[in-house]
């Protein structure tokens, strides 16, 4: 039989135990705040949502990918400029949300002066919040004056990640896709077309990319393959960007609804009204 007070022990030292667990990982954010020039103490907005869906068992293993750093969550930090939305990292993180249970955050920099609300709750409203060691991942948002999206994901060893597409090609990673070299040089070929033509282009660059998409998707459901990568996520949202989506083809047409059947894009439509 065991003590009476020799339980009453072990159940003080596990509360302990649980008490430091739970503030070296609140020292941990607080530490990583303090130390990303980007969300210092001008931040004017702060909006916190932990509503995400639960881990689910076909998570990658997001310690063997990022690294382990026992005791402290991950974060990536992003910042973006509310003149233009990024909106594929919109809906990278709501599907990362899907896999993963990530604490968001999004903040308004000194740097700006006004943000749209609809920017500002992106994330969603604001709930409860749970202690930060029961999240797999931090995802901060800041909107920010910034000629383009910028990411640091390892705050104090790392240069910053530049650019839309880089940055959603690091976010869709964290799924754990493996693909063939052939596939991923599809991939990061849409990507940067999407970028760099679609969104960025002349009109007539604009359109030779939406007979290219056409006939791709005339072959497949998606753009590579029979499955959703990062160029449907970019190159659906470059569409939704530069306001040629309803000037695209019947294949594009066709793809861009698949696409908006699935709740992350059609979440983004929700928030570009």
């Amino acid at each position: 039989e065991v003590d009476p007070s020799l339980q009453a022990l072990e159940s003080r030292q596990e509360e302990i135990l649980k008490r430091l667990y739970e503030l070296k990982s609140a020292v941990d954010g607080l530490s990583k705040m303090i130390q990303t020039p980007d969300a210092d103490l001008d931040v004017t907005n702060i909006i916190q949502s932990d509503d995400c869906s639960p881990l689910t068992t076909n998570g990658a293993d997001l310690d063997l990918m990022l690294g382990k750093d026992y005791g402290a969550l991950k974060d990536i930090v992003i910042n973006a400029n509310p003149s233009l939305p990024p909106l594929s990292l919109l809906v990278l993180h709501s599907l990362l949300c899907e896999r993963y249970k990530i604490l968001s955050a999004v903040h308004t920099h000194s740097s700006v002066k006004s943000v749209p609300e609809n920017l500002l709750k992106c994330f969603g409203e604001q709930t409860k919040k749970q202690p930060r060691h029961e999240y797999q991942l931090g995802f901060t948002l800041i909107w920010k004056d910034v000629p383009k999206p910028q990411m640091k994901f390892s705050i104090q060893t790392m240069c910053p990640i530049e650019g839309e597409g880089n940055i959603a090609r690091f976010l869709f990673s964290l799924f754990g896709q493996k693909y063939n070299a052939v596939t991923s040089t599809l991939i990061d070929s849409w990507v940067d077309t999407a970028i760099f033509q679609l969104q960025e282009g002349s009109s007539k660059e604009k359109g030779a990319v939406l007979r290219s998409m056409n006939a791709a998707l005339g072959k497949t459901a998606w753009l590579v393959g029979n499955e959703l990568s990062v160029a449907d996520i970019v190159a659906w949202c470059a569409l939704q960007q530069t306001g040629s989506a309803n000037a695209a083809p019947a294949n594009v047409q066709k793809w861009m609804k698949s696409c908006e059947n699935l709740a992350p894009f059609s979440s983004v439509l929700r928030l570009l009204k």
